[in-house]
C-alpha cells in the first residue's frame, strides 16, 4: 500500500460510536483484547462486517449485522475502527 492510499484509509477511519445513527459502516480493525476479540466473533461482528447504526445510548451503540441486533459497550465501540459505507467517493 503507497502513502497516498494509506493517508486515504486513515481518513475514513473512525471508531463505531462517531457515526451517526442510521450510518452504513465496515469494521476495518478491533483494537481490544483477544478475549474481547473472541466475544465479537461469537456475536457475529469480524473485520470486514457491515453494520448499520440503530441507537446510541451514551457511549454504547446498538448495530444490525445480518438481521441481527447487537448492543456494545463505549469501550468495545471505542475499540471498533470502521469505514463509512455511506460516502464511499
Amino acid at each position: 500500500m503507497d502513502a497516498k492510499s494509506s493517508t486515504a484509509v486513515k481518513r475514513h477511519t473512525a471508531s463505531l460510536n462517531q457515526i451517526a445513527v442510521g450510518g452504513h459502516v465496515r469494521i476495518t480493525k478491533f483494537l481490544g483484547d483477544r478475549k474481547t476479540s473472541r466475544r465479537l466473533l461469537s456475536l457475529g461482528l469480524r473485520v470486514g462486517s457491515e453494520l448499520e447504526i440503530l441507537h446510541h445510548r451514551g457511549r454504547g451503540v446498538v448495530v444490525a449485522n445480518s438481521g441481527n441486533r447487537v448492543a456494545l459497550g463505549g469501550d468495545i465501540a471505542d475499540k471498533l475502527l470502521i469505514s463509512s459505507l455511506d460516502a464511499q467517493e
